[in-house]
């Protein structure tokens, strides 16, 4: 998440400012076909069984089936499909920020409110304030762009912002705090001046791409209560109809029966406007305060990562029906007027799904209508777990998030040289994105961004002994695996100049036009001698002439930009990662093989083909080399480097389809190796064949019609089916459908499964831990559905369980408060708790604790990256004095208040002044850094000793 700018001509029409904004018949009809897809999937929903003939025990696994399977629904028997490629699966974006590229009209650096910084935001000196960088740059300079091979150009938000937040100390020149959404923010141009940018790129045949919020907008909102205050969740205060009685928005999201909501009854804290600014946003619906959440502010965990404020930016009721027509209304009117190409959708995993399956489907029926046959969305879902990523594109329904976990193992393949293997496992993993309309071939790939930071500055903080010819070079073996990999590759502005910065978010929000940031002047670029103080515009740095020709290459040769990524070899350790590229039409193999040891490789590489010549189209090595009898390629390969082979002809054509046959199809729940989704069922097809092959998986209700799932290009050969909409229970048969390069088929015999009951995991109190007087007992279930109910029980001391509170239907946590005090237990009492959901036999895992009143530690320290900004001699010092927390008797916390610049932080909590014990997100004993993105100014770090949680906020 950032901030956004925008300024004056485009006004949507006197109706829509006026009120509310009315939904099209179109509109209605899209949502509706969306839901129906979702919650039949690739079964016919009139194939379901009812609830009454549902087991009350699902088996997770499915038993094997004999039976001859017939011919597919749509087409005739025997016919295969090829895996899916939508128009956009060979894009190079360029990502850039308007305020940080080029200034090309100083007269409007101050966006017309004048001199003072504090008013109109404009001090080219301070790195969290606007620079001078405007549309007029981007155009003046779009040369510049287009010659590093760009097909699009993705815009950062450009509506117009309020300028200044004084809590925050810094200005809106990001673009993430919005008050207009019908005006290009007036620091960065105006609505005209965008459309000659986007007309200008259309002529030279590129698109233009917006960075678009519907999760929040600038911090207008106050409370009664206070200011950025804490966070309620809506077990302890449901949300309370006009009239006063209690629900759960859940039961209503993107409904028309939503209730009737009251500024001053319906929520936790009751919303207030400053007078001058009632009528601040644009359009007029998003002035009320009741299509806001009004809950405090979120600390990115659980369920106030939905329903929480960023940092006080107010926070859209985004289950509301109205900001949900409001929202589609706004983006549709940017496609009619302005002719924009796609958007990149902010925060997309802080919006509930109902939004986004109405959302999605919607806007994207309305580009097609206006000619935009190749929009294309994709959102920021910041988590590195494919499982839980690829739920957006195939239960969510939209076209794409941007590939996170591609960063990660982008960052661990060509900066810290990890095991080769690691790439093998995550492009392996490709398969949970694959479903009827979308696969892992649409999803934008980078290497760096304006919140986490560059690859530059990565590279120079993994190897801090590296001279600048190594840094340049594992830079360019990044760039060399994001360009001949699968997804469309992002080029983040600066880094085709070895920009690098010493982090995240305003580190790594640079100019191109010489800078006045102190910070930023003393950055050392890589490849470079040149510093922030002049322009950096430069065609003949290595980063720009290496980018330039990945671009010229994979145009050149399009398999090598959507063709199947075939898995090939990976060394045991830091050596050799290859794999192929094969297109399903023109059938030449492409081998590609990077190395990121410092030392050469050779590697036999398996390929599709046998005594055949492959040619050297990229990188230093031979330039002819010849597979074996077996068809495996030698190649040798330079260190930090890769090279690329291209086989003299087509793979030969098979006679006969290979026969296929299914796996027992299983659970895709999470397991202790790793992250799963229980919503899914993983069907695997094992073919007997080696060469190039599309499965095709489809599924059924028994006795129903076949109906695809998705389509895989490559081994090994599988599809996550979701089936979270299901009754658990529920009937389902599986097949494969093999289609070789020939063009013949064959078809495997089907596998019976039934969809698998929820699992319900009790996430509070932490295991172990030390309990007293009224106990937070917290489940959630896996899939999450609006209707469950869940039950919690008490056992203490070993004896029968017992219920305790009534059922909570208030999703997405289920939460009971258990008065141990009326107990009377003693000290060291053993207390279990268990959940059940009702109306089934799903019992959770049990959750074991003590009573008694925790031992505290000796000190407890906020330790991370932000300990240089406290005060600490460096970071992640866990003996730091300035970071350590105080304890506070009242609410038995630790808490620590610090001042912080803003940026993007990493932390855990340290126990006794060293890593022996530290826990990190969600209490985890040595679990995952926590991130902190944020704005700048005070934050307050909280941890209980009891559930080892520490959040900021």
């Amino acid at each position: 998440m950032l901030t956004v700018p925008r300024r004056n001509f485009l006004r949507l029409n006197s109706l829509r400012r006026a009120g509310g904004p009315a939904k099209s018949a179109r509109a209605t009809l899209a949502a509706a076909s969306a839901l129906v897809l979702l919650s039949a999937s690739a079964v016919p929903a009139q194939a379901m069984p009812t609830t009454a003939a549902l087991p009350t025990k699902a088996p997770v696994q499915a038993a094997a089936a004999t039976k001859t399977p017939g011919p597919p629904s749509n087409t005739k028997p025997g016919i295969g499909t090829h895996s899916l490629r939508t128009p956009v699966t060979g894009e190079n974006f360029y990502f850039v920020m308007a305020d940080r590229f080029s200034n090309g009209d100083a007269g409007n650096d101050q966006g017309g409110l004048g001199p003072d910084s504090m008013v109109s935001g404009f001090d080219p000196t301070r790195k969290g304030f606007y620079n001078g960088g405007d549309l007029n740059g981007l155009l003046d300079k779009i040369d510049y762009i287009q010659g590093l091979g760009t097909t699009a150009i993705w815009l950062t938000p450009s509506f117009k912002n309020k300028a200044v937040q004084p809590e925050d100390n810094s200005a809106g020149y990001h673009g993430y705090w919005v008050t207009d959404f019908t005006q290009i923010d007036p620091h960065l141009g105006t609505n005209a001046e965008l459309k000659a940018l986007i007309d200008e790129a259309h002529s030279r045949g590129m698109k233009v791409y917006f960075d678009i919020i519907t999760n929040h907008t600038a911090d207008v909102i106050g409370y009664k209560e206070g200011a950025r205050t804490g966070y309620v969740s809506k077990d302890k205060e449901p949300y309370r109809t006009a009239s006063g009685n209690a629900f759960d928005d859940r039961d209503f999201a993107g409904k028309a029966n939503f209730p009737k909501l009251d500024a001053g009854t319906s929520f936790p804290y009751t919303p207030v406007l400053d007078p001058a600014e009632q009528n601040l946003k644009v359009p007029a619906w998003l002035n009320d305060p009741t299509l806001y959440h009004n809950r405090g502010d979120t600390t990115f965990a659980g369920e106030n990562s939905f329903y929480g404020d960023f940092f006080g930016l107010d926070d859209l009721f985004t289950e509301h029906p109205t900001v949900v027509a409001g929202m589609t209304d706004i983006y549709e009117t940017w496609i009619r007027d302005f002719g924009v190409d796609g958007f990149r959708i902010d925060t997309m995993k802080h919006v509930n799904d109902e939004f986004w399956q109405q959302f999605g489907p919607d806007v994207l029926a309305y580009a097609k209508e206006h000619g935009k046959d190749e929009f294309f969305m994709f959102g920021e879902v910041f988590d590195t777990s494919k499982s839980f990523t690829s739920q957006f594109t195939t239960r969510n329904k939209m076209q794409a998030v941007l590939d996170f976990p591609f960063q990660d193992a982008a960052r661990s393949f060509a900066s810290k040289s990890q095991n080769a293997k690691a790439l093998e496992a995550f492009f392996a993993a490709d398969d949970w994105y694959t479903d009827a309309d979308s696969n892992v071939y649409q999803l934008p790939t980078f290497l760096g961004n304006h919140d986490m930071g560059r690859i530059g500055s990565f590279i120079s903080t993994d190897n801090p002994g590296a001279d600048d010819a190594e840094r340049v070079t594992r830079d360019e073996l990044a760039h060399e695996l994001m360009y001949f990999s699968r997804g469309n590759p992002v080029v983040y502005y600066g880094d085709e100049q070895g920009f690098t910065g010493p982090g995240g978010d305003q580190d790594a929000r640079q100019t191109l036009f010489a800078s006045k940031v102190a910070d930023y002047l003393d950055d050392d670029l890589l490849g470079t001698d040149a510093t922030h103080a002049t322009d950096n515009f430069n065609t003949g740095h290595p980063l720009y002439s290496k980018i330039r020709e990945l671009a010229e290459l994979t145009k050149e040769h399009p398999a090598l930009r959507d063709g199947a990524h075939q898995h090939r070899y990976a060394s045991d350790g830091p050596g050799i990662y290859a794999f192929s590229r094969t297109d399903a039409k023109d059938q030449r193999e492409y081998v590609v093989a990077l190395n990121n040891s410092e030392k050469p490789q050779t590697a036999t590489v398996p390929t599709y083909i046998a005594k055949r010549n492959y040619s050297l189209i990229y990188g230093d090595a031979a330039e002819n080399s010849k597979t074996s009898a077996g068809g495996e390629l030698t190649v040798t390969v330079p260190p930090l480097s890769a090279v690329v082979y291209q086989s003299s002809g087509r793979i030969p054509r098979e006679k006969a389809a290979p026969a296929v046959a299914l796996q027992a199809p299983l659970s895709a729940a999470a397991t202790a190796a790793s992250a799963g989704d229980n919503g899914r069922i993983q069907v695997t097809a094992d073919v007997d064949g080696s060469s190039f092959y599309e499965v095709t998986f489809e599924a059924r209700t028994p006795g129903g019609k076949w109906a695809r799932v998705g389509t895989d290009d490559t081994a090994p050969y599988r599809v996550f089916h979701d089936v979270s909409a299901l009754i658990p229970g529920t009937a389902l048969e599986y097949r494969a459908v093999v289609l070789n390069n020939a063009g013949r088929t064959s078809v495997s015999a089907s596998r019976s499964a039934v969809v698998p009951d929820p699992v319900l995991t009790v996430q509070e109190p932490g295991e172990g831990s030390t309990v007293q007087g009224n106990v937070e007992v917290v489940a959630i279930a896996d899939p999450e559905k609006a209707s469950r109910v869940v039950r919690f029980e008490r056992s203490v001391a070993g004896g029968p369980w017992t219920a305790i509170g009534s059922g909570d239907d208030s999703s997405p946590a289920y939460t009971v408060m258990d008065d141990l005090a009326a107990l009377d237990l003693a000290d060291g009492t053993e207390v279990r708790y268990r959940a059940k959901l009702d109306g089934s036999n799903v019992l959770s895992n049990v959750r074991t604790v003590v009573v008694g009143a925790a031992a505290q530690p000796d000190s407890v320290t906020v330790a991370g990256s932000l300990n240089s900004e406290m005060g600490c001699p460096d970071d992640w010092q866990p003996a730091c004095e300035s970071a350590f927390m105080a304890f506070d008797p009242a609410d038995r916390l630790w808490k620590l208040t610090a001042d912080l610049p803003a940026g993007q932080y990493e932390f855990k909590a340290a126990i006794n002044g060293s890593w022996d014990e530290n826990y990190g997100q969600d209490g985890a004993p040595n679990g995952s850094n926590i991130v902190l993105n944020h704005d700048g100014g005070a934050v307050t770090f909280r941890y209980s000793h009891t559930t080892h949680v520490i959040t900021a906020g």
